[in-house]
C-alpha cells in the first residue's frame, strides 16, 4: 500500500487514472492478489482510490485538509462570536493546547488518566471474546460497571440497588435526561448563581432563579426567602467543590436544603462531578447521603478525572424515576456504548484509579497556592481558596467577555464570568483552572493585557 500510496503523492499516478490491475500488480510486486486487493480497499477508504464494478481502481481528485479554505473563495474577516455556553463548549474542544488554556474545564493531558484507559482498552482487546458489539447494550448500563457505582455509592454513604442506577454520556445526558423529562415550560428551577447548567434549562422555557453563594458557600437565608416566593419545581446544586467557586457544602446548609425540599414537595438535582478530586478522609456531606435518594437524585461522570473524551457518566435516584428515565434514554439515544462503560470499569478496578486520584491530588495541591499567588500578583482577588480540586473564582476589575475574545485571538482560551450569570451579562469575575495557567507566554500576555484594560477604564 506504501508503494502505491508514495506514487500517488508523487503524481506518478495522477487523478482519473487507472490503476494497475490486481493481476497486473500482484505479479510485478511479487505478492498474492489478495494482498493487492486488500491495500487497494485500505486505499479507497483513505480517499486515494475510487472503486468502479467491472472496471478496477482509480485515482481520486485531491480534496483540500479539512480547515483550507478554497482558493477561489475570497478572504473574510472573522465574524465577532458572542461570548456565551456555545462559545465556551465549541473552544473547549478546537484544539487550543492545555498549556494555553487557563479557562479549560478539565485536567491537562499529563494529570488525566490517559494510561489508565489505555489500560482497560488492552485488557479488553486481550480477551475480544466477551465483547458482543454486535448486539444491544443493556438499557440501564454495563451491569458490571453499575455493581462497582453501587460500591463506590456505598463508600459515600449512599445505598443504592443497581437498579437505581442509570448510566449516560457523561452528566449532561444525565441533566438532560431528567430536566426534559420532569419540566414543562413554566415551572420554576433554583441554581446556584454562579453556576454552569442554566442553557439546559432555557431549552425546557423553564423559569431559572439563581441562588447566590458566599466564600462558605450555598446562601442559606436566599435559598430560604427564594423558596418562599418561587416555589420552585427543582433544585440543581452543585455542592462539592462548586463550579466556578470551589466551595463545599457544610452539614448544616445540607440539612436546611433538604428540610426545604421536604417542605415544599422540590426534588434536588446533586451534581457530584467533582467528587473524586476530594482527597480520601476530606469531611464532605452529600444531600444524597442524609436523603437517600428519596427526594434527591445524584449525578456523577468519570470524563474529568479519567479523561473528557471517554464520556461515561452516571445518576442513581428513587427506583420508579430511574425506571422512567431509562425508558426516554432509550426513546432519544437508544444505549450508551457499552465499549466505553467497560473500558471505565476495567480502570476502576484493575487499573488503580485510586492511586491515579492520589498524584492528582497531590499534583494539585501543590499547584494551588502557587496559582492563586500568580493571579493575585495579577491584581486578581480570589473569591476564596478552595481546599481540593483544581477550581479557582477571581475578579479581574475589568470586563472578561472582551478580555477572553482578547485571549482567543492571541491563541488563549479563558473562562470569562458572563457564562455562570443567568443573565449572560458582562462581568469582572474569571474562571481559572489551576492546572492549566502557569504558562510563562500566557502569563505575560495576560498581564500586559490587564494593565491595559484597567488603564482604558481610568480614563475619562
Amino acid at each position: 500500500m506504501q508503494w502505491a500510496e508514495q506514487r500517488i503523492q508523487q503524481q506518478v499516478f495522477r487523478p482519473g487514472m487507472r490503476m494497475p490491475s490486481v493481476r497486473e500488480l500482484a505479479q510485478e510486486r511479487g505478492v498474492s492478489r489478495f494482498t493487492v486487493v486488500a491495500a487497494y480497499e485500505r486505499l479507497v477508504a483513505r480517499g486515494h482510490l475510487l472503486a468502479r464494478r467491472g472496471a478496477g481502481f482509480f485515482v481520486r481528485e485531491a480534496t483540500p485538509p479539512a480547515g483550507t479554505r478554497a482558493k477561489s473563495a475570497p478572504a473574510r474577516s472573522k465574524p465577532q462570536q458572542a461570548i456565551n455556553m456555545g462559545w465556551m463548549v465549541r473552544n473547549m474542544t478546537s484544539g487550543i493546547p492545555a498549556h494555553l488554556s487557563p479557562g479549560s474545564g478539565y485536567l491537562p493531558p499529563d494529570m488525566s488518566g490517559g494510561d489508565l484507559l489505555k489500560m482497560g482498552l488492552r485488557t479488553l482487546a486481550n480477551h475480544s471474546t466477551s465483547l458482543q458489539l454486535a448486539q444491544g447494550a443493556s438499557a440501564q448500563g454495563y451491569a458490571p460497571l453499575r455493581t462497582q457505582i453501587q460500591r463506590t455509592l456505598a463508600e459515600r454513604e449512599i445505598q443504592a440497588h443497581p437498579a437505581q442506577i442509570l448510566t449516560t454520556t457523561g452528566a449532561a445526558q444525565a441533566i438532560d435526561l431528567i430536566f426534559r423529562m420532569l419540566l414543562r415550560p413554566g415551572d420554576t428551577v433554583l441554581v446556584g448563581e454562579p453556576g454552569w447548567c442554566n442553557p439546559l434549562l432555557w431549552l425546557q422555557g423553564v423559569e431559572v432563579v439563581g441562588v447566590p453563594y458566599t466564600p462558605q458557600g450555598l446562601d442559606v437565608q436566599a435559598l430560604t426567602a427564594l423558596v418562599e416566593k418561587h416555589k420552585p419545581k427543582l433544585m440543581f446544586l452543585n455542592p462539592v467543590l462548586h463550579n466556578p467557586t470551589g466551595t463545599l457544602l457544610s452539614a448544616a446548609t445540607a440539612y436546611q436544603i433538604l428540610r426545604l425540599a421536604e417542605a415544599h414537595n422540590i426534588l434536588v438535582i446533586e451534581d457530584d462531578i467533582y467528587s473524586d478530586f476530594l482527597p480520601q478522609g476530606m469531611a464532605v456531606t452529600r444531600l444524597a447521603s442524609l436523603d437517600q435518594l428519596r427526594r434527591v437524585v445524584y449525578v456523577n461522570s468519570y470524563s474529568k478525572m479519567l479523561a473528557p473524551n471517554i464520556r461515561v457518566g452516571y445518576l442513581a435516584g428513587p427506583a420508579e424515576l430511574i425506571d422512567t428515565l431509562t425508558t426516554h434514554k432509550l426513546l432519544t439515544a437508544l444505549t450508551t456504548p457499552e465499549i466505553n462503560e467497560r473500558i471505565v470499569y476495567k480502570a476502576l478496578t484493575e487499573g488503580s484509579y485510586r492511586k491515579h486520584c492520589q498524584r492528582v491530588h497531590a499534583a494539585l495541591d501543590s499547584l494551588r497556592e502557587p496559582a492563586f499567588k500568580r493571579m493575585q500578583d495579577l491584581g486578581l482577588q480570589a473569591f476564596c481558596q478552595p481546599q481540593a480540586g483544581f477550581l479557582g473564582w477571581f475578579d479581574t476589575g475589568v470586563d472578561t467577555n472582551h478580555l477572553a475574545a482578547l485571549g482567543l485571538d492571541a491563541g488563549y482560551l479563558l473562562r470569562p464570568g458572563a457564562l455562570f450569570s443567568l443573565r449572560q451579562t458582562p462581568s469582572t469575575w474569571m474562571g481559572i483552572n489551576i492546572a492549566t495557567s502557569h504558562d510563562p507566554g500566557m502569563l505575560a500576555w495576560l498581564a500586559k493585557t490587564l494593565e491595559q484594560l484597567r488603564q482604558r477604564s481610568e480614563k475619562p
